[in-house]
């Protein structure tokens, strides 16, 4: 059994904040103490039916806590997210019928068990005591709450600010997320950092109810394939948990050298003790970023597809990019797409590397344009926005283009 004090450091790893540290070192010695696991909750809504790597963010710091031998609560917002969270909108969000929630809900479920332990996690949805609230009910649980402290969330105080609309129902998301921790009787809860004030109306609720506030633990919101973006489906920058497992490989494969060790950071399951040795070893040159690469995208794929898929998956990429003369590092460079392919000499005209799309045309002509290392030589050629068509990986959105012999750049397709 490990000491509070270790348990805190394995918590802490990747994190961006505790709140408030002393106070969740005091619960992890209490529960010692008392042989009581602390009751760790997340929340998910289930506003879109797929759960990619960015998600899993969450997920490895929930399988991190059931390790350390805590209970850990999977609550499905399936009434929130009726609502819609509308924390970073500039906007009212669509709100998605109860249909759609319950669909997207059965999907969530049968995903999170490929990181966290089914017989250890237990799932709740908050229409459980959401849908029983009378109209009584949520007038005295908006009474525990002002205007002025909703208004100082970023979000809503530049809409204000702008004169845009604010729904009222929009002010309650925070109020029951906070609620749901009242139910749970959550010790802890987990979020990302962009649900900073949801999880400390959490805190200010259970007050008011006479329990002790929930330790929160936020975690940096991770960047998409792109680097810069967080990841999104709506971007297409993300990994999916549920893609090919030659297509999740790849797509490891295509970041940059810094994102592939903030994904080992906080997606990877490999001790931080390893962690520092694969990041000193970079850095003296004794392991090369791309074996680097490799191990983490086997590592996702086996997690994700299965044993026998990682080594598949590994195979195969290094059957098709044996070659290594591709540069560490390659500029990114975003492109929006007219409709769903686009001309491959457009493409290049558009990143700027070369001066018109005559000119690209050209060089594709002559054999000196590659695209995920294939030469193309067809000046009619398209590259589709969801998925290569020139390699035998499909790199979602993203192509690597070769331009001559020293001219690189990588390629993200916005439609």
């Amino acid at each position: 059994m490990l000491s509070a004090k270790e348990q805190l450091e394995i918590i802490k790893r990747g994190a961006s904040e505790i709140i408030v540290e002393e106070d969740l070192l005091k619960k992890l010695e209490k529960s010692g103490s008392e042989g009581k696991p602390l009751r760790v909750k997340a929340g998910f809504d289930p506003t879109a039916p797929d759960i990619h790597l960015g998600h899993t963010v969450l997920l490895n710091k929930m399988r991190q806590f059931q390790e350390l031998g805590h209970e850990v609560i999977f609550l499905i917002g399936d009434f929130t997210g009726m609502i819609g969270d509308p924390t970073g909108k500039s906007e009212t969000r669509k709100h998605l019928t109860k249909e759609e929630v319950a669909e997207n809900a059965k999907t969530y479920q049968a995903q999170i068990y490929k990181i966290l332990d089914p017989v250890k996690t237990k799932i709740a949805f908050n229409s459980d005591w959401m849908s029983k609230m009378t109209a009584e009910d949520v007038i005295q649980l908006a009474a525990k709450h002002t205007v002025a402290r909703m208004l100082e969330r970023e979000d809503f105080k530049k809409r204000y600010q702008a004169e845009l609309p604010i729904s009222i129902h929009e002010f309650l998301y925070p109020l029951i997320q906070g609620y749901d921790s009242v139910m749970l009787k959550a010790d802890v809860e987990l979020g990302g950092t962009d649900q900073k004030f949801n999880l400390l109306v959490g805190r200010e609720l259970q007050k008011e109810y006479g329990q002790e506030p929930q330790s929160l633990v936020l975690m940096p919101l991770l960047e998409g394939l792109d680097g810069v973006n967080k990841m999104s489906k709506s971007l297409g920058n993300y990994i999916g948990i549920n893609e090919p497992a030659n297509e999740i490989f790849g797509k490891v494969m295509s970041v940059s050298d810094l994102l592939m060790l903030r994904y080992y950071e906080l997606v990877s399951a490999v001790p931080l003790s390893e962690l520092e040795t694969i990041k000193k070893d970079i850095a003296t040159g004794a392991l090369h970023p791309m074996e680097a690469k490799k191990r983490l995208a086997s590592e996702l794929v086996v997690r994700f597809c299965g044993a026998d898929e990682g080594t598949k998956a590994r195979a195969e990429f290094e059957k098709v990019f044996s070659r290594k003369d591709m540069p560490d590092d390659i500029a990114v460079m975003e492109v929006p797409w007219d409709g769903d392919k686009m001309k491959l000499a457009k493409v290049i005209s558009a990143t700027s590397t070369v001066s018109s799309s005559s000119e690209a045309r050209r060089l594709i002509k002559a054999g000196a344009i590659e695209v995920d290392q294939q030469k193309v030589t067809d000046v009619d050629a398209e590259l589709s926005a969801t998925a290569s068509v020139v390699t035998m990986i499909p790199f979602n959105k993203i192509y690597t283009i070769r331009i001559g012999k020293k001219r690189f750049v990588k390629v993200v397709a916005k439609k």
